[in-house]
């Protein structure tokens, strides 16, 4: 387990080439330690019995045993260590990855598959150390979890995850905008933790939930339609990957493309509301992005929106839920408790733009609330 040398972390690859690239990347990170390596998943469970790191990075696709059992393995015998996962940008490295993300795993890295050593050095390091400042801190709170509050029981501060009870719905007081009717459209943000978040809150909502729901979810191409897949088969309400110029409909959940940007607008006679895919540059590093979506839910339905900010690095989607909160919206956001990572919902929550604040069980209600 991790020490005063910083994070445990054994490296599973069966390549030695990825091995060596995911190891320097790092060595060099401060409070970081390299315990382990191991080149296929029976390799790798040995080792992890012996060593117990704080987490893996590991490869999915491999001889003798794959990631995915190595995951099934940990997940009951070895529940505390953590694990990020190496996968292929191709539709089966999609479907694995999410299947990974459904055993527990943390995030996902993908392997740079052209250039020099040193470029695929940089493409993984520039991926892995955000990553890794999330994963621990993460650990952190997982550790205050499983002890006692050191606060009087009748403490409440918001933002410690020692004193988020798992059914506690906070209701915020905020600044009155436009006059709010009820929500003709969800819009919900999400990134790391999103899959398996989306595949826990989604089928609480019913069949004929009455309106569109409209998704960014963090994700590069190929990954977005195994998404939509995934969900499709556990909803009541239809998910599908969003297509240029598609009309938008109740009861049909659209999920953004991996590496476009999806927005509404109007249809060309003006009475419907239709989703565009555009080529446009990233926003907040990300693309899709979630306040590209946002901005456009905010000038087109006014004061008839809930946006939904849910578990994710980074801030985008701030700047989206102000112009949705000053247009009138319903801003809904995930507890920091049953986040994977509370980032970017923290800075809404903290400046006051959110309306409530709910574990990921309680979303799906508090959407249904704002549809009534």
């Amino acid at each position: 387990m991790a020490d005063s040398k910083g994070l445990s972390v054994l490296v599973v690859d069966d390549t030695v080439v990825f091995r060596k690239i995911v190891s320097d990347v790092l060595t060099e990170m401060p409070d970081v330690q390299v315990v382990g390596t191991a080149s296929n998943g029976k390799i790798a469970i040995s080792k992890i019995a012996s060593l117990r790191p704080d987490l893996l990075i590991l490869d999915i696709e491999m001889p003798e045993m794959d990631g995915l059992e190595v995951l099934t393995h940990i997940k009951t015998r070895f529940p505390d260590v953590g694990a990020i996962v190496l996968s292929s940008l191709t539709q089966k490295g999609g479907d694995i990855t999410l299947k990974a993300l459904g055993l527990g795993a943390f995030d996902f890295v993908l392997k740079p598959q052209d250039g020099t050593i040193d470029g695929n050095k940089n493409a993984v390091k520039s991926t892995l150390t955000p990553m890794l400042k999330a994963f621990a801190r993460r650990n952190e709170i997982k550790k205050i979890l499983r002890g006692k509050p050191t606060l009087p029981s009748e403490t409440k501060v918001l933002g410690d995850p020692r004193l988020d009870a798992p059914d506690l719905v906070k209701r915020m007081s905020t600044v009155a905008g436009p006059k709010r009717s009820k929500s003709e459209i969800v819009a919900i943000g999400i990134s790391t933790g999103g899959p398996n978040a989306l595949a826990q809150m989604l089928p609480q909502l019913t069949y004929n939930v009455g309106v569109p729901i409209l998704i960014v979810q963090h994700m590069p191409s190929i990954f977005t339609q195994s998404l939509a897949n995934s969900l499709n088969s556990i909803c009541n309400i239809e998910v599908r990957e969003a297509m240029n110029g598609q009309t938008i409909e109740p009861n049909i959940a659209l999920i953004a493309p991996g590496g476009k940007q999806m927005k509404v607008a109007a249809s060309a006679d003006g009475k419907n509301r239709i989703i565009r895919i555009t080529n446009d540059l990233p926003e907040n590093n990300c693309k899709p992005s979630i306040d590209y979506l946002f901005r456009s839910i905010a000038y087109h339905y006014v004061g008839r929106s809930t946006g939904v900010i849910m578990t994710g690095m980074g801030s985008d989607g701030n700047l989206g839920l102000k112009l949705m909160k000053r247009n009138g919206a319903k801003i809904i956001a995930q507890d920091e408790a049953s986040s994977v990572v509370f980032g970017m919902a923290k800075k809404p929550v903290e400046t006051g733009l959110v309306d409530v604040i709910a574990p990921l069980n309680n979303i799906a209600d508090e959407i249904s609330r704002t549809l009534k």
